[in-house]
């Protein structure tokens, strides 16, 4: 079914292609670039895909500039110019607020004063637009849009004075569900705070005894280190190349610092087995779980450190116990950061008997399961919200946001305004 039929557009709505009503144009990379890159800051912006980290809506500064020698071989654009990415996470908008030029990864949708520049946003965000760059885009491993596809896709465009009484709801609604989304964020931040303050807690010892006073640990606890608690294994992983890996691809988990990272046809251990990263971001950022649990038949690289708790020690235990840890004090490295072997022994563990472990294991699981469906909920709560989204703009962009009254109004409006 043709886009067009599914739904009548309002009286003086029109449904444009945007090569009818814009130029749209393709950026170009002077090369070798690094012969034009400057320092000067009276050089010229470069647009690149890097610069849209962090970004939404608006691009108004560059990392890099270049020589003005390169403009021949390149794209200027121009505030109030919109650029698309053109392939990877392809017909991503953005609104130039600096002027630049942009390499053949842009192409860039020349201003229109006949077109509210908020409108245009809103239209390219929308689902509907998604699909249809998506449908004309070429490649079948990484699509690429090229400007005679984006020509093609098809906008509802009503009179200017309606884009902007349009694009004042869509804020209004907007931010309406934002509202709603920051609330959702803060009770996951702490969400991470109370899942910090379980392990606390239940290191401490506060959840299987009675006044336990800060500082001190339980009656018949002891601080062991790690190498006193564990058999180190890590003289047993074998790093694989990706080259190797591709030629040996099987059932069985190849894990790195944090996670499985490929599957292949052999297996070096065997059992559970508590892994640790030993190098990368993580270690300080804690964006991952520093420590997590495997069992089973798998394969460790040299990014991750293998330990297997002995008698008397919990394997689970020692890894809630690693993800309760500020790692910073037995981190080396800055640009790399590194936990080696031998500050991994060093650190030392607050533990009791084995029962008792089972217990804090137990208490902690209790409270995390509330904390995950809670998460859950917020999470689900969060798509939702993406989804609100998308379906104003969907109703907005089928002249439906604004009701036929508010329509007419607004065009009566406008005709009474002398010419």
């Amino acid at each position: 079914m043709n886009e067009e039929n599914i739904y009548q557009l309002p009286k003086n709505w029109k449904r444009v292609k945007l090569g009818d009503v814009f130029t749209i144009e393709r950026g170009g990379s002077p090369r070798p670039i690094e012969q034009y890159i400057t320092k000067d800051p009276n050089g010229i912006n470069w647009i690149k895909i890097g610069d849209t980290k962090g970004v939404s809506k608006y691009i108004t500064h560059t990392n890099e500039k270049i020589k003005r020698e390169g403009l021949k071989k390149t794209r200027m654009v121009y505030d109030g110019d919109f650029i698309l990415s053109n392939s990877m996470s392809f017909g991503r908008p953005y609104i130039m607020k600096t002027s630049g030029c942009i390499h053949d990864g842009w192409l860039v949708i020349r201003k229109n004063d006949n077109v509210d520049t908020d409108y245009l946003y809103y239209s390219l965000s929308s689902n509907a637009v998604y699909a249809q760059f998506s449908n004309l885009a070429k490649g079948s491993t990484v699509k690429n849009l090229n400007i005679d596809a984006v020509k093609q896709v098809s906008i509802s465009l009503p009179p200017i004075a309606v884009q902007h009484a349009i694009v004042s709801k869509i804020e209004e609604l907007f931010s309406e569900v934002e509202k709603g989304v920051e609330q959702l964020k803060i009770a996951q931040q702490q969400l991470k705070t109370y899942r910090q303050a379980v392990l606390k807690w239940a290191f401490e010892g506060k959840f299987t005894n009675d006044h336990v006073k800060d500082g001190t640990l339980p009656d018949g606890w002891k601080w062991e280190t790690i190498a006193n608690l564990t058999e180190n294994l890590d003289g047993k992983r074998v790093p694989l190349s990706r080259e190797v890996r591709a030629g040996r691809k099987g059932i069985y988990r190849y894990y790195g610092a944090t996670e499985i990272v490929d599957h292949i046809d052999d297996y070096i251990f065997d059992g559970e087995y508590l892994l640790i990263g030993e190098d990368g971001a993580n270690l300080l950022s804690k964006s991952r779980p520093l420590a997590f649990l495997v069992e089973g038949k798998f394969w460790v690289n040299n990014h991750a450190h293998v330990l297997l708790a002995k008698k008397q020690t919990l394997n689970k235990y020692l890894c809630y116990y690693f993800n309760s840890l500020d790692l910073a004090p037995f981190v080396t490295g800055t640009a790399q950061p590194k936990l080696t072997q031998g500050n991994l022994n060093k650190i030392k563990v607050p533990i009791g008997q084995i029962e008792e472990q089972l217990k804090i294991i137990g208490e902690i699981e209790s409270r995390f399961s509330v904390a995950d469906k809670t998460e859950e909920a917020i999470v689900q709560s969060l798509q939702q919200a993406e989804t609100l989204r998308q379906s104003i703009l969907k109703t907005a962009f089928e002249g439906r946001l604004i009701t036929t009254d508010k329509i007419e109004t607004i065009r009566q409006s406008v005709d009474a305004i002398p010419a």
